[in-house]
């Protein structure tokens, strides 16, 4: 048998079992996400939330996917139907792709690859074409401005988000996920991490995510009281389930790379504790958690509100932000917090 997974077919049958694995545990992670989701709505406004599906309701969001599956896929007689189509696809296949560099312990990676911050970018950046597809293909005006905003959102907030993980690229010398968690791991446990000589980055690359994923208080592709649910108003069944599934898992994924840039990934926060995947998983989901709550209380920005911050001080101050950690990596200043390169190269 140890012959068989050193040839060609059983390397392919050992690639092919970790992808249904983190393929697994992604859809998994989503039906709780949801249901959480809609357990914090309620709790903030006092009142119970799914709870009659399964015990306390946890199988509630299993009953709304089948639901979805099973209803028929409704398509406008003046949509584009292979574009129609295939959008929603895009949504979720580029959704899902990201997480093949994305690592939960220090050797479970699908890919570790050197430029897996670079994959990330190049993935992410081409889910928008999901939602431009749908919007155009649907033949209304509606989906078709949400498709825009969205574009437009999404493009804006990309670049912050960039220049913000420059930071810590020129901290650790590497654009390996893995080098940046071993960057972290000092002696002081979450007190190592890169969320104290980052501290600024942090809030500003929280916000980012909220904006880039249409999350609220910045969901403008999808703000019902203008645009009837903007770019997916023609969408139903599961057509629409997978646009909503892309959605959460890349907010999932936004969770993901907040713990591994900034809070140590699998490190655990106590020194003497063992590291593991389980932190890695706990700090995703506070950060989900945060994500929830902030659409919970947070009221919606309008469209100008919204451009106006990520142009006009979010991208100033992330391009500031870099210079000075190129001049704080390159000379030694804080001690060499913001120079790690011995882990990164």
């Amino acid at each position: 048998m140890s012959d068989f997974f050193s040839t060609g077919a059983g390397v392919a049958v050992i690639l092919l079992g970790q992808t249904l694995l983190v393929v697994a545990f992604v859809m998994i992670s989503l039906l709780f996400l949801v249901y959480g989701d809609r357990k914090i709505w309620a709790a903030v406004q006092m009142r119970k939330g799914p709870n009659v599906v399964g015990a306390f309701g946890l199988l509630q969001t299993v009953a709304d996917a089948l639901k979805y599956v099973v209803k028929e896929i409704v398509i406008p007689a003046g949509a584009d139907r292979p574009v129609f189509i295939l959008a929603p696809l895009i949504s979720f296949v580029l959704a899902m792709l990201a997480w093949a560099v994305i690592p939960f312990n220090d050797t479970w990676v699908l890919a570790n690859i050197n430029v897996a911050i670079l994959f990330v970018f190049a993935v992410s950046s081409l889910e928008v074409y999901g939602v431009i597809m749908g919007g155009w293909a649907s033949n209304s005006k509606y989906p078709f401005l949400g498709s825009l905003r969205s574009a437009a959102q999404m493009i804006s907030y990309e670049v912050s988000l960039g220049l913000i993980i420059i930071g810590v690229i020129l901290s650790t010398g590497s654009m390996n996920f893995g080098d940046i968690v071993r960057a972290q791991d000092g002696g002081w446990g979450l007190f190592s991490w890169y969320w104290i000589p980052h501290f600024p980055m942090v809030f500003l690359f929280f916000i980012s995510a909220l904006a880039e994923t249409n999350r609220p208080p910045f969901d403008l592709p999808e703000a019902e009281s203008e645009l009837v649910a903007g770019y997916q108003v023609e969408y139903s069944s599961t057509p629409f389930l997978l646009f909503m599934a892309g959605e959460y898992i890349a907010i999932f994924l936004m969770c993901a790379l907040i713990t591994l840039l900034f809070f140590g990934g699998w490190l655990s926060p106590i020194p003497g504790l063992p590291d593991g995947a389980i932190w890695m998983v706990a700090k995703m989901s506070f950060f989900f958690f945060l994500f929830a709550m902030v659409k919970a209380i947070i009221p919606r920005y309008r469209y100008d509100q919204l451009m106006r911050l990520g142009w006009k001080v979010f991208l100033p101050f992330s391009l500031a932000w870099v210079v000075f950690v190129a001049f704080a990596a390159q000379f030694g200043w804080f001690w060499g917090a913001y120079a790690r390169w011995t882990v990164g190269s």
